[in-house]
């Protein structure tokens, strides 16, 4: 698998601001293999092995922006994804909860004060006809040292009601971010 993670300083030729940020480029692999990856898909009907994500951060005086990219996913679907504060393991559960900048102290979060866009990192995106598709989410947070570990991929969109917030289905991929 061809996986880069590093480090870099984002420089905006606009507004001459440096920004310090993460990049991880990675192929989805099976979980049922067992092995430790980058990116491991838990629907390979959704998620098929060998289709590529990319997620970029960025970090500024104001917060946070994280990119997520992804190519040769199902087809024409809405997905859910969010930051979660755990990596990847070989299991969908192992990535733990959503990352929440204000953590709710009831868990799993399903309360819209808590599970929203501007407390957590919501990436939802629809793929196009060639399972291509990204997201971009900026939030005035930056993550906590190693309390933000991966992107999960959902089945569906997020929802957003009492009860239901943040909730976007079954976990069908998941990539290692070293995120912050």
């Amino acid at each position: 698998m061809s996986v880069l993670a590093s480090s870099m300083a984002v420089a905006s030729s606009m507004t001459g601001v440096t920004c310090d940020g993460t990049a991880v480029h990675g192929r989805f692999e099976s979980a049922a293999g067992g092995g430790t990856y980058q990116a491991v898909t838990f629907d390979a009907k959704a998620v098929p092995a060998g289709s590529r994500v990319v997620v970029l951060e960025s970090t500024h005086r104001d917060g946070t922006e994280i990119e997520l990219r992804l190519h040769g996913l199902q087809p024409d679907r809405t997905f859910g994804a969010h930051v979660h504060q755990k990596p990847c393991g070989t299991k969908p559960a192992d990535s733990g909860a959503h990352y929440q900048d204000v953590v709710d102290p009831k868990q799993p979060s399903s309360d819209p004060e808590y599970a929203n866009p501007d407390n957590e990192v919501w990436l939802d995106f629809t793929t196009d006809g060639r399972g291509n598709g990204s997201a971009t989410s900026s939030v005035d947070f930056f993550f906590r040292a190693g309390e933000a570990r991966s992107v999960v991929i959902h089945e569906h969109a997020t929802e957003t009601g009492p009860g239901h917030a943040g909730m976007a289905g079954a976990r069908l991929a998941c990539v290692n971010v070293p995120f912050g």
